[in-house]
């Protein structure tokens, strides 16, 4: 078995990267989620096999992929999916939209609970629908769905409700009670659950396991979208590859059709590397959760010891919520930029005081990333 060097730092800047060529030379970028770790020798060799190959023309889904991703699902999700219950997107964020778009009445809204992934939070508006966001609330250190005003503002027009699980960015895994309660109100009130569990195979705490919404009982299977990818987990999210599990067969129709018009198949890059990922990568997969759950707790013990801000042990993800509301400075995350760290706001996930931290970097930069932050908080008035 291959020994991934994590460690390797690798110089990503000018190289059309996203990420590392927003800012100016001299920030370290720990911001949108892509890793700055370099892909599994199986997904290197697909990618190569294909350039090879040398026509690259339109693609069509492999079976093997889709037989692969169904065995996976039951094996690693305790959830028995069907073949046919799979749609194919270029990306995470069609599927929100198509999953929005779908509803048919035009009249329709969406219910979802912020600070959440930005599109959750676009979703309704981009379709036509409304957005009807009930906040998490804090509950003894924890980020939890507000059920009571759930129940006080649903309304007939409420056709849908949106779930992120893992939770982007508040590091959640979802109990089971936890799921069943949210699901127990989307059958109450006809709702779609739309479910996006991009993050479900990046467990940070091994005491906790994913859990798909969708697979509780038949009744809320029969009602609900439910969004995959292995972009995150493999770190291919440049490629653009999304499936939606969506058992009733209207919903796939109408969501099929919306997506028609939305964005086109995936790539056959996107494609091989999906099923190189899933079939030939655990071996990748299991070091990168030892590296990130390492990270993770060297970034937890560093900031918890920097006075005026706090992060919470995170369940899922390699992204960190991280408090500055203690410092009293609205713009903090400026100040951080200005210091050599790029980091999100929390007012872009509908939030306020935390900024996200991507951790999932060599750990060299999040060495350096301390020490300036440091530096940020001590020129911080009154700090």
């Amino acid at each position: 078995m291959e020994i991934v060097d994590f460690d390797k730092v690798i110089n990503r800047t000018n190289t059309n990267s996203y990420k590392w060529d927003k800012y100016p030379a001299g920030v370290l970028p720990l911001w949108v989620a892509d890793m700055d770790f370099e892909v599994s020798r199986p997904i290197k060799k697909a990618l190569a096999d294909l350039v090879d190959f040398g026509v690259i023309g339109y693609a069509r889904i492999p079976d093997q992929l889709e037989e692969v991703f169904v065995q996976r699902m039951e094996e690693k999700h305790n959830w028995k999916i069907q073949k046919d219950w799979l749609v194919w997107l270029p990306g995470m964020i069609p599927g929100l939209y198509a999953a929005s778009g779908c509803v048919s009445d035009q009249h329709a809204a969406v219910m979802t609970s912020s600070p959440v992934y930005r599109p959750f939070l676009d979703a309704g508006s981009m379709t036509n629908r409304s957005l009807v966001d009930i906040p998490f609330i804090r509950n003894n250190n924890r980020w939890e769905m507000d059920f009571d005003s759930m129940e006080a503002n649903i309304t007939s027009e409420v056709k849908m409700y949106m779930l992120c699980n893992p939770h982007n960015p508040n590091g959640r895994v979802f109990s089971k009670e936890e799921l069943q309660k949210l699901t127990d109100f989307c059958i109450r009130h006809n709702l779609i659950l739309c479910s996006d569990e991009i993050h479900c195979d990046l467990i940070m705490d091994p005491s906790h396991k994913h859990i798909s919404a969708a697979s509780l009982n038949k009744e809320i299977e029969n009602q609900s979208i439910t969004l995959l990818s292995p972009s995150k987990t493999f770190n291919i999210a440049g490629l653009g590859c999304t499936v939606a599990i969506i058992p009733n067969e209207k919903i796939r129709k109408n969501f099929s059709a919306f997506r028609y018009g939305l964005a086109p198949m995936p790539t056959d890059f996107a494609n091989v590397a999906a099923l190189a990922a899933y079939r030939d990568s655990e071996y990748w997969h299991i070091q990168l959760l030892e590296y990130l759950r390492g990270n993770h707790e060297y970034l937890l013990k560093e900031i918890n010891q920097i006075k005026g801000l706090k992060m919470e042990p995170l369940e899922a993800t390699y992204l960190a919520w991280i408090s500055h509301e203690d410092l009293e400075m609205p713009d903090f995350v400026a100040l951080l930029e200005k210091n050599g760290v790029g980091v999100q706001d929390s007012s872009v996930f509908g939030g306020k005081e935390y900024f996200r931290l991507n951790f999932a970097t060599p750990r060299a930069n999040l060495v350096e990333a301390i020490k300036r932050i440091k530096i940020a908080v001590s020129q911080v008035p009154n700090s």
